[in-house]
């Protein structure tokens, strides 16, 4: 193994120092580049929070009483100078779900805008910058705008600081109050939160009086946090819930149904089941829904319910005629009462036709390269994008008698089940299979707002090399083509390429080579390798340096050759992100 602890020593050389600083600030006004360093300030000062040293402790303490984090969470609000009563102003809905609940939120905060409201939306995580967290009208809060607000609320937070009080809050707390500042500040008129983690105890929560609240499709993640079961995960979700607040979930399995129907009894909290969109739906009306896929038409329906609660206890009038309902849904006795349809507004069909949301069935045509871009990253997830993916790419126009090569560039991050997603993406066939970290470039530059110091680049790469294992044996147990059984090792191999090229890791066992899988140390890389120059809006450095290995080297010719290249890119929202970033320029400035 000391080849490879040198190998990665190699790599690290290359990336910046994590060690962040923490310095209170004064905003002023300023020219274009000094906001950009301002911003980046800002960032690196943020960085700070996801590794203080003196959370470590509280956060474990905090996981055996999490009620704890609430009121940890209700001092900090304090500490920077708001109260909770304070966010009844923000005229709330609040989303939960395990898959979904940003899209629903995108939806809803689209219609809403269509009425000619100031939207706030927080949402988590970001793509390609921090500031996507916090909207405004749609759009990611300007820099000058998060550098003016998170100045002031890291000073307060500093200046409030005592020995029985840490000085800051974790980065995602932090981000959760600067953004109710924010909002508060700008006067926005309604304000879309979406969950972090859970419900009950996520810090979100802390909010007391919403409009309206949403549930979203559930299913397993979070599993060290949230419970095991889908219903210890319901339970957990249905904790948004707040007395006689109306309440909106999705057609889901019963048993999570029952635990948020016995929730929302005990809280008393009015909680209806959505109509499926074809409810909404007659012969003069089509919904047409902007973000593709056939699970995004239940987060579509939950946004319908929500926006016209949220109209209707705001006074607005005229906001969508009741319907007789059509039994598009299963004959089945559903545990909660079903929410009426209703014919909705041209607001509500131009906003559910117009939502865009980056990194979630997202296609990206660039001659001939299309990019499938979907940050799935739990079962049920990569099960949705799986038959978008079948259905868009495998049905996209092929030209005949010329081949078409597919390739799977993959990650993923926390405990989750890397086998049991990767299982579910082998009916699509690729070609090629590509593992690499969350980091767009090797250098790192430029790229505070992705920087994660809760993981060491050797963590990451493990990660991807297990992952390549797991591919490798999934492909061998599916075409049983393993002759020799498992007695040769899988050896890790970092070969540093002369002037700076791009590294390369793949297996150094010829049984696992017929599996057709790399790993590359950063997005670019991989990106590089799988359009071989191709995409001309995507700059590649010296190809012939990428061939170091007989599968970059074969690939690489069949990947010249081909008259079609598909990726699809998926795993991880963070993977999705580091990829747009390196796709789509206009997204970093």
């Amino acid at each position: 193994m000391a080849s490879w602890y040198r190998g990665l020593q190699g790599v690290l050389r290359l990336l910046p120092s994590s060690h962040g600083h923490s310095l209170s600030r004064s905003v002023s006004t300023q020219t274009a580049p000094a906001v950009t360093m301002e911003y980046q300030d800002a960032i690196r000062t943020l960085n700070t929070l996801q590794t203080n040293a003196s959370y470590l402790e509280q956060v474990k303490r905090e996981r055996n009483n999490p009620e704890l984090q609430m009121q940890t969470m209700q001092i900090f609000l304090g500490r920077s100078g708001l109260q909770v009563e304070d966010l009844d102003k923000l005229n709330i809905i609040h989303v939960t779900g395990t898959k979904g609940k940003g899209s629903t939120c995108a939806f809803t905060e689209q219609i809403l805008r269509n009425y000619g409201l100031k939207t706030g939306f927080y949402s988590s995580p970001h793509l390609v910058q921090v500031r996507e967290r916090i909207r405004i009208n749609g759009q990611p809060i300007s820099k000058e705008l998060f550098c003016k607000y998170f100045w002031q609320v890291y000073n307060r937070l500093e200046e409030t600081n005592d020995c029985d009080n840490p000085s800051m809050p974790p980065y995602f707390r932090f981000l959760t109050i600067l953004a109710f500042h924010v909002f508060l500040k700008e006067k926005v008129d309604v304000a879309v939160l979406e969950v972090g983690i859970g419900g009950a105890y996520d810090c979100t929560n802390i909010i007391k009086k919403p409009v309206v609240c949403g549930i979203a499709s559930l299913g397993i993640d979070h599993t060290a946090i949230l419970g095991d079961t889908v219903e210890e995960i319901a339970w957990q979700k249905a904790g948004i819930f707040k007395p006689d607040v109306p309440a909106f979930t999705v057609p889901q399995s019963f048993g999570p149904l029952e635990v948020m129907r016995k929730r929302a009894e005990e809280i008393k909290c009015p909680l209806s089941l959505c109509p499926d969109l074809a409810e909404y739906e007659d012969s003069d009306i089509t919904l047409q829904v902007g973000l593709a896929g056939e699970h995004q038409r239940l987060n579509a329906a939950l946004a319908l319910q929500l926006s016209q609660t949220w109209l209707q206890c705001q006074g607005y009038a005229g906001v969508g005629e009741q319907k007789s309902p059509s039994s598009h849904l299963p004959s089945v006795k559903w545990p909660l009462p079903l929410a009426s349809a209703f014919y909705p507004s041209i607001p509500m069909v131009q906003g559910l036709r117009d939502t865009i949301w980056l990194g979630r069935t997202q296609v990206l045509q660039r001659g001939p390269v299309s990019y499938y871009i979907d940050g799935a990253h739990t079962t049920n997830s990569v099960n949705a994008c799986v038959r978008w993916f079948r259905k868009v790419a495998l049905n996209e126009e092929k030209p005949i008698g010329r081949s078409v090569v597919r390739v799977l560039v993959f990650n993923s991050t926390g405990e989750r089940d890397t086998a049991a997603l990767l299982k579910l993406l082998q009916p699509c066939h690729f070609d090629y299979a590509v593992f690499c970290p969350n980091i767009s470039i090797v250098s790192g530059l430029g790229m505070a707002d992705q920087y994660n110091f809760n993981v060491t680049l050797e963590n990451v790469l493990t990660k991807c090399l297990e992952n390549q294992k797991k591919w490798n044996q999934l492909n061998e147990e599916s075409s049983c083509m393993d002759p020799w059984g498992n007695s040769l090792p899988v050896e890790a191999l970092i070969k540093d390429s002369p002037r700076g090229a791009p590294l390369l890791l793949t297996s150094s066992s010829e049984r696992l080579l017929n599996c057709n899988s790399l790993v590359f140390p950063c997005i670019s890389h991989a990106l590089q390798w799988a359009t071989q120059g191709r995409d001309l809006d995507f700059p590649c450095r010296d190809l012939n340096l990428l061939h170091h290995h007989p599968v970059a080297g074969s690939g690489s010719v069949l990947l010249r050759e081909a008259a079609h290249i598909q990726i699809l890119i998926t795993g991880s929202l963070h993977l999705v992100g580091g990829a747009l970033k390196l796709l789509d320029e206009s997204l970093s400035q």
